[in-house]
């Protein structure tokens, strides 16, 4: 089986680990120091905060952007459920906009209709490894005072106008979660320019805490551990020919399924790099089996599919009794229904997207 996703973990990631394992020092310390200052120069950013998953790198970017209880957050309906969690969990609102058919990002020409005078933020995601239109959020953004916390989570490596992903929003919110672009097993990561934002995540990942054991308010433990760390420095040395290796994986991809009728690829818009994710494909109106079928085709001729995402987030039953409804965002709902991500990391050789495209072929033609 081809797999939708497999974790690269070399010697390198094993030696690492066993030095911290040696060393002593297994929480917070040194090696999440040198991966703050590692990701910030990577970046471009000032600053880097280390935390223990992407949820609670977004969770402390908005906390740190100011955002509480009874405040509106603007978002898309088209993400993985933690991009709206962490609204919720400041006693915030998630306002939903819908998304572009062709790059699954927020609809910027929609946003402006939503601001309200409660709203504080715009949380863009740049899903699969794609960034969104940014000059077009940051007029909407500068023009109403609003600040922009960047779900990055897919696109670490990724620019838009030679800018990279975690530098366009005022605050860049990353995953190092198992299956991303690189990983540490659990991890997250916050960017910004501000000093007084990095103390305030500082602050809000060790409960609060401003000083030793005194605590200003409420904060959570969202520290990254050493061990964790040590991988995650090891992995963001190798991001860029893990990103050099997934674009070229969805270029023969491309080439191998460009005349396949029932089919349609992933495009990349102007001004920016695709850092592949995922390699997501939609199902036109003309495909002769249904996307259950596809998939299920795809798996038993050897290649691992994935649907990222089944759901737009509206339709979840804590989402759903704010107000939101089947129909409220069709283009979220018709590309849900549509969607297949196919194997684009960085072990997929050449000879593996030949069978993926015989596969991909053989099931559109045969059913």
């Amino acid at each position: 089986m081809i797999s939708i996703a497999s974790p690269i973990v070399e010697s390198e990631e094993i030696k690492a680990v066993n030095d911290v394992l040696e060393s002593g020092m297994l929480a917070q310390g040194p090696k999440t120091a040198q991966l703050e200052e590692d990701w910030a120069k990577y970046c471009g950013t000032k600053y880097a905060l280390a935390v223990n998953s992407g949820t609670a790198a977004i969770h402390s970017a908005l906390y740190a952007a100011g955002v509480r209880e009874g405040d509106e957050v603007i978002t898309t309906p088209y993400s993985f459920i933690a991009t709206i969690n962490p609204i919720l969990m400041l006693g915030a609102r998630p306002i939903l906009v819908d998304i572009y058919p062709a790059t699954f990002n927020i609809d910027v020409t929609k946003i402006e209709a939503a601001v309200t005078s409660k709203t504080k933020a715009i949380v863009p995601v740049d899903l699969y490894g794609q960034p969104c239109e940014w000059d077009e959020l940051r007029a909407v953004a500068d023009k109403h005072n609003l600040m922009i916390i960047e779900d990055a989570c897919q696109a670490i490596g990724a620019d838009y106008k030679g800018k990279k992903a975690g530098a366009l929003g005022d605050l860049g919110c990353f995953s190092l979660y198992a299956t991303k672009n690189i990983m540490c097993g659990e991890g997250g990561i916050v960017t910004t320019n501000s000093d007084e934002q990095a103390a305030a995540i500082r602050s809000f990942r060790q409960h609060g805490m401003v000083a030793p054991y005194e605590y200003a308010e409420l904060g959570y433990n969202y520290r990254m551990s050493d061990l964790h760390a040590a991988i995650a420095v090891e992995q963001l040395k190798k991001v860029d020919n893990f990103t050099v290796r997934r674009q070229h994986v969805a270029s023969e991809l491309n080439k191998a399924l460009n005349d396949i009728k029932g089919v349609q690829l992933p495009s990349v818009a102007p001004d920016r790099s695709h850092v592949y994710h995922q390699y997501t494909v939609v199902l036109t109106d003309d495909a002769s089996v249904s996307r259950d079928e596809f998939v299920a085709g795809l798996r038993e001729r050897g290649v691992g599919a994935g649907i990222y995402y089944p759901k737009p987030l509206h339709v979840y039953p804590h989402i759903a009794k704010l107000g939101y409804k089947v129909g409220d965002f069709p283009v979220a709902e018709d590309l849900a229904a549509r969607v297949v991500s196919l194997p684009v990391h960085p072990k997929v050789s050449d000879e593996d997207v030949i069978t993926i495209a015989k596969a991909v072929k053989e099931v559109l033609t045969n059913g």
